[in-house]
Protein backbone atom coordinates (compact mmCIF):
# COMPACT_ATOMS: atom_id res chain seq x y z
CA UNK A 1 0.00 0.00 0.00
CA UNK A 2 1.37 3.42 -1.01
CA UNK A 3 1.79 5.82 1.94
CA UNK A 4 0.11 9.22 1.73
CA UNK A 5 2.40 12.24 1.48
CA UNK A 6 2.11 16.02 1.78
CA UNK A 7 4.20 19.01 0.75
CA UNK A 8 5.34 21.69 3.20
CA UNK A 9 6.56 25.03 1.80
CA UNK A 10 8.39 27.88 3.54
CA UNK A 11 8.16 31.11 1.52
CA UNK A 12 10.93 33.57 2.36
CA UNK A 13 12.14 36.85 0.91
CA UNK A 14 15.27 35.28 -0.61
CA UNK A 15 14.48 31.56 -0.79
CA UNK A 16 11.53 29.16 -1.06
CA UNK A 17 12.05 25.84 0.72
CA UNK A 18 9.93 22.79 -0.04
CA UNK A 19 9.76 19.29 1.42
CA UNK A 20 7.66 16.18 0.71
CA UNK A 21 6.80 14.35 3.93
CA UNK A 22 5.10 11.17 5.10
CA UNK A 23 2.90 10.93 8.19
CA UNK A 24 5.87 10.19 10.46
CA UNK A 25 7.53 13.48 9.54
CA UNK A 26 10.22 11.87 7.38
CA UNK A 27 11.31 14.22 4.61
CA UNK A 28 11.36 12.13 1.43
CA UNK A 29 12.61 14.90 -0.84
CA UNK A 30 13.48 18.56 -0.31
CA UNK A 31 14.36 21.48 -2.51
CA UNK A 32 15.36 25.13 -2.11
CA UNK A 33 14.85 27.61 -4.94
CA UNK A 34 15.53 31.34 -5.14
CA UNK A 35 12.59 33.65 -4.54
CA UNK A 36 12.05 35.62 -7.76
CA UNK A 37 13.00 39.29 -7.65
CA UNK A 38 10.84 41.28 -7.55
CA UNK A 39 8.81 38.76 -5.57
CA UNK A 40 5.39 39.68 -6.94
CA UNK A 41 2.58 37.24 -6.12
CA UNK A 42 2.32 36.07 -9.73
CA UNK A 43 6.09 35.48 -10.04
CA UNK A 44 6.22 33.61 -6.74
CA UNK A 45 3.26 31.43 -7.77
CA UNK A 46 4.96 30.42 -11.02
CA UNK A 47 8.22 29.48 -9.26
CA UNK A 48 6.33 27.63 -6.53
CA UNK A 49 4.28 25.55 -8.98
CA UNK A 50 7.44 24.57 -10.87
CA UNK A 51 9.22 23.66 -7.62
CA UNK A 52 6.24 21.55 -6.45
CA UNK A 53 6.50 19.53 -9.67
CA UNK A 54 10.21 18.99 -8.99
CA UNK A 55 9.79 17.91 -5.36
CA UNK A 56 6.84 15.63 -6.22
CA UNK A 57 7.62 14.26 -9.69
CA UNK A 58 5.26 11.27 -9.31
CA UNK A 59 2.37 13.43 -8.08
CA UNK A 60 2.10 11.49 -4.81
CA UNK A 61 1.30 14.39 -2.46
CA UNK A 62 -2.33 14.77 -1.46
CA UNK A 63 -2.15 18.21 0.22
CA UNK A 64 0.00 21.33 0.46
CA UNK A 65 0.63 23.88 3.22
CA UNK A 66 2.59 27.12 2.90
CA UNK A 67 4.24 29.26 5.57
CA UNK A 68 4.25 32.92 4.50
CA UNK A 69 6.21 35.84 6.05
CA UNK A 70 3.16 37.54 7.51
CA UNK A 71 -0.34 36.73 8.77
CA UNK A 72 -2.83 34.60 6.87
CA UNK A 73 -6.57 35.03 7.32
CA UNK A 74 -8.39 32.89 9.89
CA UNK A 75 -9.39 30.30 7.26
CA UNK A 76 -5.80 29.85 5.99
CA UNK A 77 -6.73 30.88 2.45
CA UNK A 78 -5.37 34.42 2.03
CA UNK A 79 -1.92 35.88 2.66
CA UNK A 80 -3.01 39.14 4.28
CA UNK A 81 0.42 40.79 4.21
CA UNK A 82 3.82 39.31 3.42
CA UNK A 83 6.59 41.38 4.94
CA UNK A 84 9.52 42.03 2.56
CA UNK A 85 7.51 40.82 -0.46
CA UNK A 86 6.27 43.66 -2.73
CA UNK A 87 2.60 43.78 -3.64
CA UNK A 88 1.48 41.12 -1.15
CA UNK A 89 -1.84 42.33 0.22
CA UNK A 90 -4.79 39.95 0.49
CA UNK A 91 -3.29 37.44 -1.96
CA UNK A 92 -5.53 34.33 -2.39
CA UNK A 93 -2.49 32.05 -2.60
CA UNK A 94 -4.31 28.90 -1.44
CA UNK A 95 -6.90 29.26 -4.21
CA UNK A 96 -4.20 29.91 -6.79
CA UNK A 97 -2.15 26.87 -5.80
CA UNK A 98 -5.22 24.63 -5.70
CA UNK A 99 -6.15 25.75 -9.22
CA UNK A 100 -2.63 24.97 -10.49
CA UNK A 101 -1.97 21.72 -8.60
CA UNK A 102 -5.44 20.30 -7.89
CA UNK A 103 -4.33 19.68 -4.29
CA UNK A 104 -6.04 21.14 -1.18
CA UNK A 105 -3.86 23.95 0.17
CA UNK A 106 -3.70 25.90 3.42
CA UNK A 107 -1.60 28.92 4.51
CA UNK A 108 -0.16 30.01 7.84
CA UNK A 109 2.32 32.52 9.19
CA UNK A 110 5.88 31.19 8.81
CA UNK A 111 6.68 31.50 12.53
CA UNK A 112 3.49 29.58 13.33
CA UNK A 113 4.71 26.85 10.99
CA UNK A 114 8.07 26.81 12.78
CA UNK A 115 6.20 26.46 16.08
CA UNK A 116 4.18 23.53 14.73
CA UNK A 117 7.39 21.93 13.47
CA UNK A 118 9.13 22.23 16.83
CA UNK A 119 5.97 20.93 18.54
CA UNK A 120 5.87 17.88 16.26
CA UNK A 121 9.50 16.84 15.90
CA UNK A 122 11.66 19.41 17.72
CA UNK A 123 12.32 21.04 21.07
CA UNK A 124 8.61 21.47 21.85
CA UNK A 125 7.56 17.84 21.44
CA UNK A 126 7.60 17.19 25.22
CA UNK A 127 5.29 20.11 26.01
CA UNK A 128 1.59 20.86 25.58
CA UNK A 129 2.04 24.58 26.28
CA UNK A 130 5.01 26.54 24.95
CA UNK A 131 5.94 29.59 22.95
CA UNK A 132 8.46 29.88 20.14
CA UNK A 133 10.35 33.02 19.15
CA UNK A 134 12.22 33.12 15.86
CA UNK A 135 15.15 35.51 16.30
CA UNK A 136 15.92 36.33 12.68
CA UNK A 137 15.69 39.31 10.34
CA UNK A 138 12.62 40.15 12.41
CA UNK A 139 11.26 38.41 15.50
CA UNK A 140 8.35 36.07 14.85
CA UNK A 141 6.40 34.01 17.33
CA UNK A 142 4.10 31.06 17.80
CA UNK A 143 1.91 30.01 20.72
CA UNK A 144 1.09 26.35 21.35
CA UNK A 145 -1.75 25.95 23.88
CA UNK A 146 -2.96 22.51 24.94
CA UNK A 147 -1.02 20.99 22.07
CA UNK A 148 -2.64 23.20 19.43
CA UNK A 149 -1.48 26.29 17.56
CA UNK A 150 -3.25 29.41 18.89
CA UNK A 151 -3.94 32.01 16.20
CA UNK A 152 -6.78 34.04 17.74
CA UNK A 153 -10.14 34.99 16.27
CA UNK A 154 -8.76 36.53 13.05
CA UNK A 155 -5.75 34.26 12.57
CA UNK A 156 -3.15 36.92 13.46
CA UNK A 157 -2.33 36.09 17.10
CA UNK A 158 1.20 35.23 18.19
CA UNK A 159 3.11 38.25 16.85
CA UNK A 160 5.34 37.99 19.91
CA UNK A 161 8.13 40.15 18.53
CA UNK A 162 5.82 43.13 18.16
CA UNK A 163 5.02 43.58 21.86
CA UNK A 164 6.07 46.97 23.24
CA UNK A 165 9.51 46.90 24.83
CA UNK A 166 10.54 50.56 24.98
CA UNK A 167 7.88 53.19 24.18
CA UNK A 168 10.61 55.60 23.05
CA UNK A 169 12.59 53.10 20.98
CA UNK A 170 13.10 52.79 17.20
CA UNK A 171 10.09 52.77 14.88
CA UNK A 172 8.95 49.29 13.84
CA UNK A 173 7.49 48.30 10.45
CA UNK A 174 4.36 47.25 12.33
CA UNK A 175 3.69 50.86 13.32
CA UNK A 176 4.71 50.18 16.91
CA UNK A 177 7.63 52.05 18.43
CA UNK A 178 10.32 50.22 20.39
CA UNK A 179 8.91 46.73 19.86
CA UNK A 180 10.91 43.74 21.09
CA UNK A 181 11.88 43.11 17.46
CA UNK A 182 13.79 46.40 17.48
CA UNK A 183 16.08 45.00 20.18
CA UNK A 184 16.28 41.26 19.47
CA UNK A 185 16.36 40.89 15.66
CA UNK A 186 19.31 40.55 13.28
CA UNK A 187 18.59 44.07 12.00
CA UNK A 188 18.68 45.41 15.56
CA UNK A 189 22.01 43.67 16.21
CA UNK A 190 23.49 45.14 13.02
CA UNK A 191 22.26 48.61 13.97
CA UNK A 192 23.71 48.31 17.45
CA UNK A 193 27.08 46.73 16.64
CA UNK A 194 27.74 47.04 12.91
CA UNK A 195 28.31 43.27 12.90
CA UNK A 196 26.42 40.14 11.94
CA UNK A 197 25.21 37.80 14.73
CA UNK A 198 27.44 35.02 13.37
CA UNK A 199 30.50 37.30 13.65
CA UNK A 200 29.59 38.19 17.23
CA UNK A 201 29.08 34.51 18.02
CA UNK A 202 32.52 33.62 16.64
CA UNK A 203 34.14 36.48 18.58
CA UNK A 204 32.41 35.36 21.78
CA UNK A 205 33.60 31.80 21.17
CA UNK A 206 37.14 33.17 20.94
CA UNK A 207 36.72 35.00 24.25
CA UNK A 208 36.35 38.55 22.89
CA UNK A 209 35.23 40.64 25.87
CA UNK A 210 33.22 43.13 23.80
CA UNK A 211 31.27 40.36 22.08
CA UNK A 212 30.64 38.58 25.38
CA UNK A 213 29.42 41.84 26.90
CA UNK A 214 27.14 42.44 23.93
CA UNK A 215 25.52 39.00 24.30
CA UNK A 216 24.99 39.66 28.01
CA UNK A 217 23.17 42.89 27.19
CA UNK A 218 21.21 41.18 24.42
CA UNK A 219 20.16 38.42 26.83
CA UNK A 220 19.03 40.98 29.38
CA UNK A 221 16.83 42.76 26.81
CA UNK A 222 15.38 39.49 25.56
CA UNK A 223 14.72 38.33 29.12
CA UNK A 224 12.81 41.55 29.87
CA UNK A 225 10.71 41.05 26.74
CA UNK A 226 9.98 37.44 27.64
CA UNK A 227 8.87 38.52 31.11
CA UNK A 228 5.66 40.03 29.69
CA UNK A 229 4.92 36.88 27.69
CA UNK A 230 5.50 34.62 30.69
CA UNK A 231 3.11 36.58 32.89
CA UNK A 232 0.38 36.37 30.23
CA UNK A 233 0.84 32.76 29.07
CA UNK A 234 2.80 30.93 31.86
CA UNK A 235 4.21 28.44 29.32
CA UNK A 236 5.97 25.21 30.23
CA UNK A 237 8.79 26.16 27.87
CA UNK A 238 10.14 28.93 25.66
CA UNK A 239 11.84 27.73 22.49
CA UNK A 240 14.24 30.15 20.76
CA UNK A 241 14.92 29.66 17.06
CA UNK A 242 16.13 31.72 14.11
CA UNK A 243 19.70 32.54 13.17
CA UNK A 244 20.49 34.50 16.34
CA UNK A 245 19.79 31.41 18.46
CA UNK A 246 23.10 29.96 17.24
CA UNK A 247 24.63 32.07 20.05
CA UNK A 248 22.15 30.76 22.66
CA UNK A 249 24.95 29.67 25.01
CA UNK A 250 26.24 33.26 25.25
CA UNK A 251 22.94 35.06 25.94
CA UNK A 252 20.99 32.35 27.81
CA UNK A 253 22.49 33.03 31.27
CA UNK A 254 21.42 36.69 31.11
CA UNK A 255 17.93 35.72 29.85
CA UNK A 256 17.51 33.28 32.73
CA UNK A 257 18.79 35.74 35.34
CA UNK A 258 16.46 38.50 34.13
CA UNK A 259 13.41 36.23 34.18
CA UNK A 260 14.25 34.94 37.66
CA UNK A 261 14.59 38.53 38.87
CA UNK A 262 11.38 39.86 37.30
CA UNK A 263 8.88 36.98 37.26
CA UNK A 264 7.20 35.66 40.40
CA UNK A 265 8.04 31.99 41.06
CA UNK A 266 4.35 31.07 40.72
CA UNK A 267 4.38 32.23 37.09
CA UNK A 268 7.60 30.45 36.07
CA UNK A 269 7.40 27.18 37.99
CA UNK A 270 9.30 24.54 36.01
CA UNK A 271 9.81 26.89 33.04
CA UNK A 272 12.40 25.67 30.55
CA UNK A 273 14.17 27.89 28.01
CA UNK A 274 15.53 25.86 25.11
CA UNK A 275 17.15 26.37 21.72
CA UNK A 276 15.09 25.19 18.76
CA UNK A 277 16.19 21.87 17.27
CA UNK A 278 15.02 21.88 13.65
CA UNK A 279 17.03 24.83 12.33
CA UNK A 280 16.09 26.00 8.84
CA UNK A 281 13.81 23.01 8.30
CA UNK A 282 11.34 23.99 11.06
CA UNK A 283 9.15 25.90 8.60
CA UNK A 284 8.67 23.09 6.09
CA UNK A 285 8.24 20.48 8.85
CA UNK A 286 5.54 22.60 10.48
CA UNK A 287 3.85 23.31 7.16
CA UNK A 288 3.70 19.56 6.53
CA UNK A 289 2.13 19.05 9.95
CA UNK A 290 -0.41 21.76 9.14
CA UNK A 291 -1.29 20.00 5.88
CA UNK A 292 -1.96 16.75 7.77
CA UNK A 293 -4.01 18.55 10.43
CA UNK A 294 -6.13 20.60 8.05
CA UNK A 295 -6.89 18.04 5.40
CA UNK A 296 -6.73 14.65 7.08
CA UNK A 297 -7.43 15.33 10.75
CA UNK A 298 -4.06 13.69 11.50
Amino acid sequence: MVQAEVIGIDLGGTAIKLGRFNQNGTCLQCLTVATPQPATPEAVLAVMVDAIAQVDPDNRAIAIAVGTPGPADATGRIAKIAINLPGWHDVPLADWLEAKTDKPTVLANDANCAGLGEAWLGAGRRFQNFILLTLGTGVGGAIILNGKLFTGCQGAAGELGLISFNPHGPICNSGNQGSLEQYASVIAIRRRTGKEPAQLGALAQAGDINALTFWQEYGKDLGIGLTSLIYVLTPEAIVLGGGVSASFEFFFPAVKAEIEKRVMPTSRLGLQILPAELGNSAGIVGAAKLAWQQHLGF
